[in-house]
């Protein structure tokens, strides 16, 4: 049982974040319990790279994360939260290649060793920094289960999915076209490569005909490559080019005579409607090639400079070579027109160089296959459930339309490729382990595409492949995957396909996807506009909570979210009215102990209602925590919180703690406890730090708020005649406070309040609760009357149950009266507009649940009531 202290004024995050996480972490509060007797629910963490340091989109990723696990964890499961990192390989090394030139090396000074050495000591630093945000932003990560992409455990899984799939035939090496990034010199995905729209040019140029016979004239956007032209193709039914197929060109400048095929991938509408095939430059061509048995020639290097076949070229990067080429077409008058032509220009993902379609010799993974059985499970009552619904579209969209997966990347950061290849014979060799007498072997220099070790994350960090190990027999598949929708392709899909291939099952039950963080004008955060903000500044200034509120609560699932300080402010506010009202509530609780905690005697009504209100909250909170829908619930626990316990039931309850009636007390106490820890809890998902220092302070038995239970409804309070009572006693009292607002009456002076109650219950309502209107309605005198007569010279409002009169002689002015009724007329005739429209439309009626269909009927009659009211008052003053 928690020892009550007394609570500082003001709530010092800085001071808190920092002791609670530490406790947690000291007392292995954060680790899976691997009981039996529990239900397993696994997150595992998407790995962020070992690059740098985490940005406002992981924070908003991890919170999701972490709420949902801390909400489970509290429900009884045997909660995992996994934490690790990726070895990032092509964002690694560029940073570690660039820390050494600043220092006037290059990798290959270092040898590929001394650079391995370099890079992992790179990688202990910033995975230091990435704990110390974990931190800070209060993830309840099982650390005695970290891991790395490059760790033993899961370079095992690596070697064993290579050599399987191999052995399978579904991993091969051969040369083909792939995209080539000449600034960091290695191979990408195609999903690696981001397509923006340029201004550039269309060059036209004449090719003459071997036997002078005259020329042919073909389009290009990168005349550089025609250095290794081949052929010039047509369509076989254009009927321009008839007499030219089977003929030969002169390629300009090099003089290389190049042969006219017919091939039906060519466009008779697109330029002239022939086109110039170079097979080791275009993928297109390539293909082409093939089917036309051209040679490839390349033109240029990896690091996109002209070769030696680029002739007096050599030597120039590709772009000075453009220009100088088409300096030498118009000297030659071979280049016939320049045109102004918009078009999409690929670009690498991580250096932003403009990437060269490239003949390469590339390891493969031949896709189609996997890919098969990775939409077949879409069929299946077992699927992937992705949320929001619509993003299953996109994936199985790609899927369907999925290439070939070049898989190696030209890189010593990351997972080398488990080949080998005979120094004499050059026979190839793939195996877990390297082949015996090595020194008779080399080892492929290449390693593997990041994204081939990120997707076997969900089951190699579990231990596979051993099948047998106690963590993947206990916690996979995983639960939920929550990550943005921007790498449904780079990872979503790729976990996806090997997890039924290998595992035979999904890897995940839910993908829960977000967007992306903006700014608060809808801008994308970037370096170039300035407008990146560090989640850690954050922190610093407004504590975690309220940036995890923030974040947490700021949108609906798969949308953006945008980022505005005014939002965490507000979200700062909220934690620290939770702080003063949980202050109040421990400093008025005396030496009241967690056994003395009753519910079982009398109540008052607002008693009642906080309690019906608390079960409501439950109940709500937990459905759309298990909806993923977040946002409603976070404005659900902010009205109850803020509205409801702060602004009205804590008021209320000062009237018998202030009291003499010792019962009155300890109910009010009792109350103010439960409805407090419930709170807490229900709220601790989203905000874990200020509510487990608020719930220390609480007489309790337990030593964490973190492993305490989960609130669940209780039938027994819930309780509809409070509830209504409560809202003629809440309307009575928002009336007379607008009333004195717009009046000028001062709260504290004191007012004739009149009430005429528009039924016995109505009229038992306020008798028995006239201390509550007397408390917050300062009446000097307060007439409860069925049959008022109310002076002319009175101001009224119209509730629900009840009329209101306050006699303001000499302070009302009857015309200003007359247009605040006639306006609150026209508002009641429109309510019962609406209301009718929806109560006459069949569709509605016959459609709709009946308790909606009753909830409306019963609006209606109280619109219509609160008009006839409105009416007769109106009636009166102008009498």
């Amino acid at each position: 049982m928690a020892e009550q202290q007394e609570m500082p004024t003001k709530y010092d995050p800085g001071q808190s974040e920092a002791k609670w996480y530490e406790t947690w972490k000291q007392n292995d509060y954060f680790n899976a319990d691997n009981d039996q007797s529990k239900t397993p629910y696994t997150i595992v963490i998407p790995p962020p790279n070992v690059t740098g340091k985490l940005h406002l989109g992981h924070a908003w990723d991890t919170t999701m994360q972490d709420l949902l696990v801390r909400f489970k964890r509290m429900q009884g499961y045997d909660a995992l939260y996994l934490p690790g990192m990726d070895h990032a390989g092509i964002a690694t090394q560029s940073k570690v290649e660039g820390k050494l030139k600043e220092e006037g090396q290059s990798r290959y000074d270092l040898g590929r060793e001394n650079f391995l050495e370099v890079a992992w000591n790179w990688k202990d630093e910033y995975a230091t920094f990435i704990r110390e945000q974990w931190a800070k932003l209060g993830l309840s990560l099982d650390y005695s289960r970290e891991r790395f992409t490059l760790d033993q455990g899961l370079s095992e899984a690596v070697r064993h999915v290579f050599v399987n799939l191999y052995e399978k035939g579904l991993i091969y090496r051969g040369e083909y076209i792939i995209n080539w990034d000449p600034a960091t010199q290695t191979a990408l995905s195609d999903i690696e490569v981001e397509y923006k729209e340029i201004q550039g040019h269309l060059y036209h140029m004449r090719y003459p005909l071997t036997d002078g016979s005259g020329a042919i004239e073909i389009a290009t956007t990168r005349p550089e490559t025609m250095l290794g032209d081949t052929a010039i193709a047509v369509h076989p039914d254009d009927e321009r080019y008839q007499d030219l197929i089977g003929k030969t060109a002169v390629l300009p400048i090099v003089g290389r005579e190049i042969p006219i095929v017919s091939d039906s991938y060519v466009e008779m509408a697109f330029g002239s409607g022939a086109v110039k095939i170079t097979p080791a430059h275009d993928p297109n061509d390539f293909e082409m090639g093939n089917r036309h048995d051209l040679s490839r020639i390349l033109v240029m290097d990896e690091s996109g400079t002209m070769n030696d076949n680029a002739g007096k070229y050599q030597g120039m990067n590709r772009f000075e070579c453009r220009n100088q080429l088409v300096a030498d077409l118009q000297s030659e008058g071979v280049l016939t027109e320049v045109e102004e032509h918009m078009h999409s220009v690929g670009h690498s993902e991580r250096s932003g160089a403009v990437v060269e379609p490239y003949l390469s010799t590339q390891w493969f993974v031949k896709m189609q296959p996997i890919a098969d059985e990775a939409i077949n499970l879409q069929s299946n009552d077992d699927k992937v459930n992705f949320v929001p619904p619509r993003f299953e579209n996109t994936y199985l969209h790609w899927m369907e339309n999925i290439r070939d997966w070049c898989i190696s990347r030209q890189l010593w950061w990351g997972h080398r490729i488990p080949a080998w290849y005979h120094k004499k014979t050059g026979e190839v060799y793939v195996g877990m382990e390297a082949p015996e007498n090595l020194d008779d072997w080399r080892q492929d220099d290449d390693v593997l595409d990041t994204w081939f070790s990120s997707a076997l994350w969900p089951f190699s960090t579990l231990g596979w492949p051993d099948e047998q190990a106690e963590d993947y027999q206990r916690y996979f598949p995983t639960n939920t995957l929550v990550t943005g929708y921007d790498i449904i392709f780079f990872w979503v899909a790729r976990m996806i396909f090997q997890s039924v291939e290998f595992t035979g099952t999904k890897p995940f039950a839910d993908v829960l996807l977000h967007g992306l963080v903006r700014d608060a004008e809808g801008r994308k955060m970037s370096k170039s506009l300035g407008n990146g903000i560090d989640p850690m500044d954050v922190i610093d200034q407004y504590g975690a909570d309220a940036l995890r509120y923030t974040l947490a609560t700021g949108t609906t699932p798969g949308n953006d979210l945008r980022f505005q300080w005014e939002k965490v402010e507000a979200n700062w506010n909220f934690a620290n009215k939770i702080w003063n009202a949980s202050r109040f509530v421990i400093m008025n609780l005396g030496d009241f102990t967690a056994r003395d905690i009753n519910l079982s005697g009398q109540k008052t009504v607002a008693d009642e209602w906080i309690l019906t209100r608390l079960n409501d909250t439950i109940e709500t909170v937990t459905k759309f925590f298990d909806r993923y829908d977040f946002g409603e619930a976070g404005r659900h626990l902010y009205s109850f919180i803020w509205d409801d316990f702060c602004d009205w039931y804590i008021e209320m309850a000062k009237l018998p703690l202030y009291g003499d009636d010792r019962n009155a007390k300890l109910m009010t106490k009792s109350v103010l406890c439960y409805v407090l820890d419930q709170t807490l809890r229900l709220l601790h998902p989203i905000m874990p730090f200020v509510t487990e220092e608020i719930w220390q302070h609480l007489p309790h038995q337990g030593e964490t708020l973190m492993r305490q239970s989960w609130p669940e409804t209780n039938p027994s309070w819930h309780n509809n005649q409070a509830v209504h009572a409560m809202q003629l006693l809440q309307n009575i009292i928002k009336n007379v406070r607008n009333i004195r607002a717009e009046k000028d009456v001062a709260p504290s002076k004191p007012i004739v309040l009149q009430i005429k109650p528009a039924s016995e219950d109505a009229a038992q309502v306020i008798k028995n609760n006239q201390a509550y209107i007397e408390r917050f309605c300062h009446p000097e005198t307060l007439d409860v009357n069925p049959d008022l007569e109310p002076s002319e010279q009175s101001v009224s409002a119209v509730v629900t149950g009840a009329e209101l009169y306050l006699p303001l002689e000499g302070l009302i002015d009857i015309d200003e009266e007359l247009n605040r009724l006639n306006d609150e007329l026209r508002r009641l005739n429109s309510e019962v507009e609406r209301v009718q429209k929806k109560l006459n439309n069949e569709g509605f009626v016959n459609k709709a649940p009946e308790s909606v269909v009753d909830a409306e009927r019963q609006k209606e009659k109280d619109y219509l009531e609160k008009r006839d009211k409105v009416k007769e008052r109106i009636a009166e003053l102008r009498q």
